[in-house]
């Protein structure tokens, strides 16, 4: 056993369970468990990309790959009550699969099984086979391109909880892409608590009151068993 995995893993359950606002922050990181390439990492798309090579290619379907522990962790979360909110940099519906209730999720980057409104902004599920929105705008991909803004529904939610929050969690991020990683900034002004949980190195580790540069599946599910024993559910 890990001494120090296991103390920093006991001081992270006694920060959930002090916390009022727990929000967490999700990057590509947090689904490499399933299966799916992260973005900085050292096979990461955009690294190989710097290097001239072209992404890896996926041995199956976007729509076959499953939530991890991870996920399931950040669920369970929710299901006791403690998850205030949810940012996502992530497009691959992982966190909806899991069980993530829509009204705690924000999908900066959008999701690739939704599309949004042109004219509201509210998504949908493709299989809806929508095309116009009551409000008359046009449904299309969710997915934000390179180049385009982020959709200022979920920025606004994103900086509002970021601002609540007493605890941010940012989980298998790099946290360099903004506007999506002012989130932690936000947070850190406001008080909050800030835990980070990625194998590489981000530009808010000096600020972190907790690292972890382990695994997520070797930290999280763990922290949030410990958790369930600390509230009595275990």
């Amino acid at each position: 056993m890990n001494k120090d995995l296991d103390e920093r893993i006991e001081t992270f359950a006694k920060l959930l369970y002090r916390s009022h606002y727990l929000v967490f922050f999700t990057g590509a990181g947090i689904s490499t468990e399933s299966g799916l390439p992260d973005f900085r990492g050292p096979d990461g798309i955009w690294t190989r990309r710097d290097k001239g090579l072209a992404p890896e290619p996926l041995n199956k379907p976007w729509n076959l790959f499953e939530p991890n522990s991870g996920h399931l962790a950040i669920v369970e979360l929710q299901n006791i009550g403690k998850l205030k909110f949810l940012i996502s940099q992530n497009v691959d519906n992982l966190h909806l699969k899991s069980g993530i209730r829509l009204d705690l999720l924000t999908e900066l980057h959008g999701n690739i099984t939704r599309f949004r409104c042109t004219g509201c902004g509210k998504t949908i599920d493709r299989s809806s086979g929508k095309k116009i929105c009551e409000c008359r705008g046009t449904f299309v991909s969710s997915v934000v391109d390179f180049g385009q803004p982020l959709p200022e529904r979920d920025l606004m939610l994103s900086f509002e909880h970021s601002q609540k929050s007493d605890l941010f969690v940012a989980v298998g991020s790099s946290l360099v892409v903004t506007p999506a990683a002012d989130m932690p900034q936000e947070a850190l002004r406001s008080g909050a608590k800030l835990v980070i949980i990625n194998q590489d190195k981000t530009p808010f580790d000096r600020y972190a009151h907790l690292r972890f540069s382990e695994k997520i599946g070797d930290v999280l599910p763990k922290a949030v068993k410990r958790l369930k024993i600390l509230m009595g559910l275990e």
